[in-house]
């Protein structure tokens, strides 16, 4: 039998005793984030995750606080008890990230591999706004979050936003501010279709499945004529939508009047009562 992991004694404590190494131990895998493998090492210590990190005596009761930040004397303690070395500990958290970088990574996790997850793992390219398929089984990613709705996404829906989603890593590692503002347009444009009352960021992190794989999606298709899409969308949306999509084109007035003559273009051609049936 293993001992399960205890908590430090009130004795342990004033003596400035170590935590006693765990009796097992467990290998970090590629790409595994910090919070995925402490639980994978208190699953096979017969312990929660809090039950694990009191024992190390680490000051949190939640992995994922360790994710993006971890000091050195947390990694030294981590690695004592699992037996490892503190560079690998410290290896399995994000490292530093550029300003877009880090708007484009959850805080805390939003989607998964249901495939890996049953694993026990948690890794980092789950948390990219831009990830859309596991890298190790090639399971498209869930949301973690939110009840499922039941309804079958179209495969061409899918396919759409599996392109957006490399266009968005594409720009991201690009550190393209311009390819980044079109695709954050195009995020606007259709969360003004959906009603979803957030910001653009939040809408690729959304935890309602629909929501992100059509702005994913929108991505993909405003690489071809996003002005006219814009204009489409211009005529459909509602009055918070439009301050939204000011706000997206407030430092181009004159896309944004291009669009708009667009708009005003198309509907004299087909007239306001097509436009609105098709809202």
């Amino acid at each position: 039998m293993v001992a399960p992991c205890e908590r430090p004694s009130p004795a342990r404590e004033v003596r400035g005793l170590k935590p006693r190494p765990l009796p097992k131990t467990v290998a970090p895998l590629p790409d595994e984030l910090l919070s995925g493998w402490l639980s994978r090492l208190a699953a096979a210590n017969y312990c929660d995750d809090a039950e694990l990190l009191a024992h190390i005596e680490i000051d949190t009761t939640h992995g994922t606080s360790l994710d993006f930040n971890i000091d050195a004397a947390a990694a030294y303690k981590i690695s004592d008890a699992a037996r490892t070395d503190p560079d690998i500990v410290q290896s399995l958290t994000f490292p530093i990230m550029t300003p877009l970088e880090t708007l484009l990574t959850a805080r805390v996790p939003f989607q998964s591999c249901q495939e890996c997850s049953r694993r026990g793992l948690s890794l980092k390219h789950w948390r990219r706004a831009w990830a859309f398929d596991c890298q190790v089984c090639g399971t498209r990613l869930v949301p973690t979050l939110g009840k499922p709705s039941g309804e079958q996404m179209p495969e061409k829906l899918i396919n759409r936003a599996r392109n957006g989603a490399a266009r968005l890593e594409y720009a991201a590692r690009l550190r393209s501010s311009k390819q980044l503002r079109r695709a954050m347009r195009a995020v606007t444009f259709a969360m003004s279709l959906k009603a979803f009352r957030r910001e653009p960021l939040s809408a690729l992190q959304s935890h309602r499945q629909e929501v992100r794989l059509f702005c994913l999606a929108a991505i993909d298709a405003a690489r071809s004529r996003p002005l006219v899409k814009a204009a489409i969308s211009n005529s459909r949306i509602d009055d918070y939508a439009r301050v939204a999509l000011l706000r997206a084109f407030e430092t181009e007035p004159r896309l944004l009047a291009a669009v708009d003559l667009i708009a005003q273009r198309r509907v004299r051609r087909i007239g306001p009562v097509a436009v609105e049936s098709h809202n």
